[in-house]
């Protein structure tokens, strides 16, 4: 049995309707993506991953945005090429959405909903990285930048969300995976 967020319409990148529920039984760390970031490098950190751990169960799903200093300008098939071509993109991508504000997709408003506060695995927290680039950053809970992270476990449930530089090598990201990666579905 799905849940809500699992139920949630969502589109591929190539365009095909379908929910999150496909990945049922599996862990997802769904993540908010953009071509144009200072974080874009975490695309192939993203991939590593997923190579690591797919056998295992874990699914990394990414969400092109472009809320954040317009730095995902580019049409769904210009993103898929992009993070093929310099990247090597094999896990799934979805058509790009917005994930904050009032026009916030459901799926992002379900996931802050679930999990309110990022995890900030760095000394200096993220949001005052923002502020030394002059950029005021979103009050909590709304999402701070590209490349924040939500965990999904097999049964559905948020169950973690970091901030958008923590890397996807970092050990708490990879230790709280490799948590969920142990657990069976109930």
């Amino acid at each position: 049995m799905s849940t809500p967020v699992q139920q949630i319409p969502v589109r591929r990148i190539t365009g095909e309707e379908t929910t999150l529920g496909e990945y049922n039984g599996k862990v997802l760390l769904i993540v908010n993506v953009a071509s144009k970031c200072g974080l874009t490098p975490q695309y192939a950190g993203l991939e590593q991953l997923y190579r690591n751990y797919r056998d295992r169960g874990l699914v990394i799903v990414g969400f092109p945005a472009n809320d954040f200093k317009s730095q995902e300008p580019g049409s769904n098939a210009d993103i898929q090429t992009f993070c093929t071509a310099n990247f090597g993109v094999d896990f799934p991508m979805f058509a790009k959405i917005t994930v904050v504000g009032d026009a916030k997709h459901p799926l992002y408003s379900a996931l802050i909903a679930a999990q309110p506060k990022a995890i900030s695995t760095s000394e200096v927290p993220f949001g005052e990285d923002l502020k030394r680039y002059g950029i005021q950053p979103n009050p909590e809970p709304e999402i701070l930048w590209n490349f924040e992270k939500f965990i999904v476990d097999r049964n559905g449930r948020v169950t973690a969300r970091f901030s958008p530089n923590t890397t996807p090598d970092d050990p708490t990201l990879v230790s709280a995976l490799e948590t969920e990666l142990a657990k069976s579905q109930v």
